[in-house]
């Protein structure tokens, strides 16, 4: 049971055990009612093998430039898995034991994005569209160049950066198919929504875990909270490269594609910004130091500011043409 005498965040964490086990059943699907990829791909020990990825093909030849450039961004987004993994495993206090609730929600969590990747990754090799060498590159530079999310090792900046970033990957997974439904591909759109699903499920789990820790641990989860905001929420995908192009260059093109479809916006990022102020009740939040009082009130106004130089921002113009696409 999580008590309000908890005060360091090792405490926290071992308070929040219990809390774990008992809903980790909720928080993750078992490995035996799980969807997998092969569920949605055609299955080569068929007949019909050919015929339906025949078919895959002419259905992808509807997906616009902007939108396969999407796609294969956020999949090498997700193609990353081991470096998320590893990051998890830097973070203070939650690995101390292979067998305590936090370990068994990182091994959960991995197994369920791992399938993500997997998924995206036959799916864009069977269109027939894709430099599949180009893209692995991509791929191959973001896991080994590493990146810095501004967490420091510290789960509860950990977790506001995650509760964020699984809101966004929700957005542009659910976006994309509903793009790629628009374009004719149903396929893709159902594979898109089935990964969307997950980011959403994740998603609330992380917030619950920021909840939780905002009702023991409250000024220095509005500290860490603040802190990540100042940083800004830095994706992933912004260490993303092509062979031969500079680091932050490609990630630039690509979010100009997203803007420019709607994927994901500026917009976006300020409205999972009010979600989550309204969702941990900030605004309202008392018990805080002086210090944690002024962090609140920073993150309560930010979504304003954001707000304003976002409708200033231009729709970017197509300039620019991605080595993963021939």
């Amino acid at each position: 049971m999580i008590t309000a005498s908890v005060t360091t965040r090792s405490e926290v964490l071992q308070s929040m055990e219990g809390f774990l086990k008992e809903n980790m059943g909720t928080f993750l699907k078992s490995v035996e009612t799980s969807w997998q990829p092969a569920d949605f791909l055609p299955d080569s020990r068929q007949d019909t093998f050919f015929d339906e990825v025949k078919l895959l093909r002419e259905r992808a030849q509807g997906l616009s430039y902007d939108l396969l450039a999407v796609l294969i961004g956020d999949t090498i987004t997700e193609e990353a898995l081991p470096n998320y993994e590893a990051w998890f495993h830097q973070l203070d206090d939650l690995n101390r034991d292979p067998n305590n609730g936090w370990a068994q929600w990182i091994r959960g969590w991995t197994s369920e994005e791992n399938r993500h990747g997997d998924l995206l990754n036959r799916y864009l090799y069977l269109t027939g569209r894709v430099n599949m060498r180009e893209f692995e590159i991509s791929t191959h530079y973001l896991i080994n160049d590493g990146f810095d999310l501004g967490t420091a090792h510290d789960p509860y900046r950990a977790f506001v950066y995650t509760s964020y970033q699984e809101m966004a990957t929700n957005i542009s997974h659910r976006r994309v198919g509903q793009l790629a439904r628009t374009a004719g591909d149903d396929q893709l759109s159902r594979l898109c929504g089935m990964i969307a699903g997950d980011e959403n499920r994740h998603a609330r789990v992380y917030k619950t875990f920021v909840e939780k820790i905002f009702e023991v641990d409250p000024s220095e989860m509005m500290l860490a909270f603040e802190d990540m905001m100042r940083k800004k929420i830095v994706m992933p995908a912004h260490y993303m490269r092509e062979m031969g192009v500079e680091m932050g260059k490609t990630f630039g093109h690509f979010t100009d594609a997203a803007q420019r479809l709607g994927v994901y916006t500026s917009h976006d990022y300020t409205e999972i910004l009010d979600t989550l102020i309204q969702e941990w009740k900030i605004e309202g939040m008392t018990g805080l130091n002086p210090a944690a009082e002024k962090a609140r009130d920073y993150v309560v106004a930010l979504p304003n500011r954001l707000r304003r130089v976002a409708d200033r921002m231009p729709i970017p113009r197509l300039e620019y043409k991605f080595k993963w696409i021939d």
